[in-house]
């Protein structure tokens, strides 16, 4: 990300993890499949929907917290090896209040961020479990924000997909790609 500190307008940062910082050693097609297992049982296609709506679909059949364990276990396990992304070393620079808003469960982000040396960097970690909606909800990014004490306007969330571009938009806070 060029710019050598493209944060300074903002009284806080929020960035996105996997993909963003850190990339999960995760193999989700192993993921897709442990959880395509779960939904068959209940007579359900799970290849007539994207990963993240497996969640949902699971949810609709009783058997969200299943489902939800298997990624967190999955998730956790790649977070143990996650792979350290150039912008890691930009959040140690920042002098401002960072959080970390993530789809990937509380536990393995915290893990992840840990296993990196950049938890003692971050002030407020939300993950799936922390909150009952998920990105591109802005609840979690609005969630974050309040634990640091910055009003929306006043940061900037960094993510790597159109859905943190529309969590970041839904709560009204600047929006920076990670490939800018």
């Amino acid at each position: 990300m060029p710019g050598s500190n493209w944060w300074e307008p903002y009284e806080a940062v929020v960035f996105d993890l996997d993909g963003t910082l850190l990339r999960l050693d995760v193999d989700w097609r192993e993921v897709e499949s442990d959880v395509g297992a779960v939904l068959e049982a209940e007579g359900l296609d799970p290849e007539a929907h994207h990963a993240w709506e497996l969640l949902d679909v699971a949810e609709s059949v009783g058997r969200h917290d299943d489902v939800d364990q298997i990624i967190a276990d999955h998730e956790l396990e790649g977070a143990r090896t996650a792979e350290r992304l150039p912008l890691a070393d930009t959040l140690v620079r920042i002098d401002r209040p960072i959080g970390v808003v993530s789809l990937n469960s509380v536990h393995a982000v915290r893990v992840a961020l840990e296993q990196a040396g950049l938890l003692d960097a971050v002030a407020v970690v939300v993950g799936r479990g922390s909150v009952p909606e998920r990105k591109p909800s802005p609840v979690p990014l609005l969630v974050a924000l309040e634990a640091l004490g910055v009003d929306p306007s006043a940061a900037i969330f960094v993510g790597d997909s159109t859905g943190d571009e529309t969590t970041a938009r839904r709560a009204g806070v600047d929006f920076r790609p990670v490939a800018e």
